[in-house]
């Protein structure tokens, strides 16, 4: 069977969350590959979680809470900034519920808080997810250029106000600004 160009290879199915092109418009590299140089190893495999996750839910793109709950999932470093939080049960629970009911209203519907250019779907993450890389990567190449890591997402994550991982830790009743006070505090700790 020969591999049709936009398929994944099984009988022609379109991918749900397309991989990147070799380039994007604007001659920017890739960036939401999970192989990419910027990203630690284990934020690579967070982003794969988030990959798999949205796939599953039946989301079109991946957003920031899928991002939210594969960064509590898989990197032990957010896991332990949220493990003294008396609502840490109860944000896992929102995230864990989102497809079956909390975030049914957002299927079809793409996370953008008009901050950032509208994002097309074949890139595979809303416009929010999208910048929030971004600005993980920028973080960690300000702090000395190794790997953007997890924390550098959770810090990302959670500095809109528009964002779906802020409304879920809302909810929660975990403060977005106390968060991101957090990740600052705990990565000028360890520089």
């Amino acid at each position: 069977m020969t591999r049709e160009s936009g398929t994944d290879g099984v009988g022609g199915v379109q991918a749900r969350i397309p991989r990147q092109s070799a380039q994007e418009p604007g001659g920017r590299p890739p960036f939401l590959t999970d192989n990419d140089a910027r990203l630690s190893a284990e934020l690579a495999a967070v982003v794969s979680g988030a990959r798999r996750r949205a796939v599953r839910d039946g989301d079109r793109q991946i957003d920031t809470a899928h991002l939210l709950h594969s960064l509590l999932e898989s990197d032990p470093e957010v896991r332990d900034l949220f493990a003294a939080e008396p609502q840490f049960s109860r944000l896992l629970g929102y995230l864990v519920q989102r497809s079956i009911g909390y975030g049914l209203r957002w299927q079809g519907t793409v996370e953008d808080s008009g901050a950032v250019p509208v994002v097309t779907e074949t890139e595979g993450f809303s416009p929010l997810a999208a910048g929030a890389m971004e600005y993980a990567c920028a973080r960690a190449a300000r702090r000395g250029g190794g790997p953007a890591r997890g924390i550098d997402l959770l810090a990302a994550i959670v500095v809109d106000p528009q964002a779906r991982a802020v409304e879920v830790l809302g909810r929660a009743g975990i403060d977005a600004g106390g968060v991101f006070t957090q990740v600052d505090r705990r990565l000028h700790r360890s520089i």
